[in-house]
Formats: structure tokens, sequence, C-alpha cells
């Protein structure tokens, strides 16, 4: 039966869904709207900040400084990069002739003459430290299986010797335990070099501190000496000396720590005397190490160094790049604003100059 009051709301009693809170039994409470955060300047981001308007000159400005810094680093980078003499000679190819199969043969056999003579010309005199590295290509030491084969704690202390259950598979052989164990360890590069000048002066090769101090104390124990290593059927490459400890055998340090890519250097030595332009340095080389079967090369590399490092363009080139781009920028807007000015807006109409307060 429809109500006869057409004023009196047909559910009257049932309570407001704008009235306050649910199952409030006022129902003249004032409406609150709830989803309405509280009003602080920091949750409306009405805090002093700064606010720039990019003009054109400030743009401009921007880009000139920006120039103005790189291109001079960019240049001292270049030229000190230019200041380093190296001397770069890859022997692997030169001092074994024939196919893929014959050099893998070579350097496999144990009665083969592996001494190479090699014979590098000085074109700038070389000031001392000259630093003597060898560089592998092809060579993955970033490799999974080939990084976590090797025992740390083993390396370290001398209570962990039968720790070498990460070392598989060159973790033990003939019933004992590998120091060091590993694959990392079982690969140790093992060409040498002696180096002399053309008047049969011999250049000596100094190999202490060649490798991080910290390894030194920190990786590689005082008390650890090399046990049982490269006594399986299968030898990898160099050995050590037994009666050093790990700590002072520092070509298994420095071949230890892993190089991220496939080419990559490591350090051999450093000659300690200054080389004048024009001499010929007589290099007597033992190509044992295996590069052959997986196609690597094998280079000598002789070095100095500048206050910025090694021999390397790309730091200069990239900081004149930068710093080029950019003054092409600066130039381009110079002349657009120039040519074909723009009125600037007015910046009162911006909405933060409008309506500081936010409410």
């Amino acid at each position: 039966m429809m109500n006869s009051n057409p004023s009196t709301p047909m559910n009257a009693h049932a309570p407001s869904s704008s009235s306050g809170g649910a199952g409030s039994p006022d129902s003249n409470a004032p409406r609150r709207n709830s989803k309405r955060p509280k009003y602080s300047r920091f949750t409306q981001q009405e805090l002093p900040a700064c606010k720039p308007i990019l003009t054109p000159k400030w743009v401009i400005s921007a880009f000139m400084l920006v120039t103005i810094v790189f291109i001079p680093i960019g240049l001292t980078s270049l030229l000190a990069s230019r200041d380093v003499v190296e001397i770069i000679d890859r022997y692997d190819n030169a001092c074994v002739q024939g196919s893929k199969s014959q050099k893998v043969q070579h350097i496999q056999s144990q009665t083969t003459n592996k001494t190479c003579v090699r014979s590098l010309t000085v074109t700038k005199r070389m000031k001392q430290p000259i630093y003597v590295y060898y560089q592998l290509d092809n060579f993955y030491q970033n490799h999974r299986r080939y990084v976590k084969s090797r025992s740390d704690n083993q390396l370290r202390n001398l209570g962990d010797e039968n720790d070498t259950s990460s070392c598989k598979p060159e973790n033990d052989a003939n019933g004992m335990s590998i120091v060091p164990c590993g694959l990392v360890a079982w690969s140790l590069f093992n060409d040498t070099y002696s180096f002399s000048t053309s008047n049969n002066s011999q250049l000596a090769i100094n190999k202490r501190h060649i490798s991080w101090k910290s390894d030194r104390d920190e990786k590689f124990g005082s008390d650890v000496f090399p046990k049982n290593f490269q006594n399986s059927s299968f030898i990898g490459g160099g050995r050590l000396n037994e009666s050093l400890p790990l700590n002072e055998q520092e070509d298994l340090i420095v071949w230890m720590r892993t190089a991220a890519l496939p080419t990559f250097r490591k350090l051999y030595g450093k000659i300690e005397v200054d080389i004048e332009a024009g001499e010929t340095i007589n290099v007597v080389l033992e190509n044992r190490y295996n590069t052959y079967s997986f196609s690597g090369k094998k280079k000598l590399v002789l070095s100095t160094t500048s206050w910025l490092g090694g021999k390397n363009n790309f730091i200069g080139i990239a900081y004149l790049a930068v710093g080029g781009l950019c003054f092409l920028l600066a130039t381009t807007f110079t002349i657009i604003y120039l040519v074909k000015p723009r009125h600037l807006g007015d910046p009162n109409y911006l909405s933060w100059n409008r309506n500081p307060g936010g409410h």
C-alpha cells in the first residue's frame, strides 16, 4: 500500500548512508568525507623548493659549462695516454707452425723443444718501471664452473686442507687432496720470459709485489704450502714450489684473481731500468701454455704508465665526445635563439605562483 504523504520518505526509519559513521545512533550527525587526507604542506608537496625556469640563456649556459669542463679533461687524458709506451707482440703462431692439430700435439709433447726467441724494437724511450704482462684472448675465466672450482678456505687456512668439495674435478689425486685445488689453480699460466738488450745485457724482472697486498695478506695463508699439485695424469698448467707458502707464490695469486672478460692481461713482472729509443730487446720465452686447443691467442706486452694508468684512449675520447656534443647543442640553440627568438611566458601564471597555499 502506497504512502499517502508524499513529503515522507518511503524508508524514513532506515539509517542514511550519508549520515555519520555506519551504525551511528545520531542520524543528524554532520557529513564527513573520510577519503580526504589531512592537509599538510609535506603531503601536498608545498615545502620550499627550487623550481627553476629553463630559459634559453640557462640551457645554453649549462651546455657551455659542460663543454668548458669536459673538453680539457678529454685532451689531458688523451695526452697522458699518448705518453705511455706500449709494445705488444703476439707469439703463439710465430713460435709454432702448422695446423691446429699439429700445434696441439707440439704443445702437449713432453719432449719437444718449446724455446722461442723474439726481438722487440723500442720506438720511444721507456722509463722505469716497465710492466711486463701476458695477454690471453678467447680465454673465459668468467665461466661459472671454472670460477667456482676453488676453495678459498683451503687457500687461507692450514686446517682446511681437505675442504675440496667445491674443487671438482681437480679436488684430489692418487687418493690425496690437492693444494691448491680446483680448475683455476690447475690451469696456472706457465710461459716464462727472459729479456736482454742488443749488447747482451740482461734485463732483470722483479716479480715481488706484483699481486694485490690484500690478496697476499688475507686470501692466501702464510702456513699453507702446495701439496700433491699437478700430480694427476692430465697436467693443466704450471707447477708450484712446494717449499714456499702460497702467500709468496705471486704468479699463482695474480692468476687466481679471475678476469671478467675473455681478453685480459695479467702482470708477469717489472723491469726497473730505462730502455732507450731504438734499442732492441731480445726475448727468450718458453712457449708451454696450451691455447691452441681452444683457438686462443698469447701476447707479450711491455708497457710504461702515466699518472692516469696504462694506455687507454677511451676515457679521453668519451670526454671529448660529450664536450663536443654539448658545444654543438649550445651553438645550435644560440643560433635558433638569435634568429627566431620566442617570447617567454609570464611566470606569474605558473600554478605554484597563482595558488601558493594549495587550498
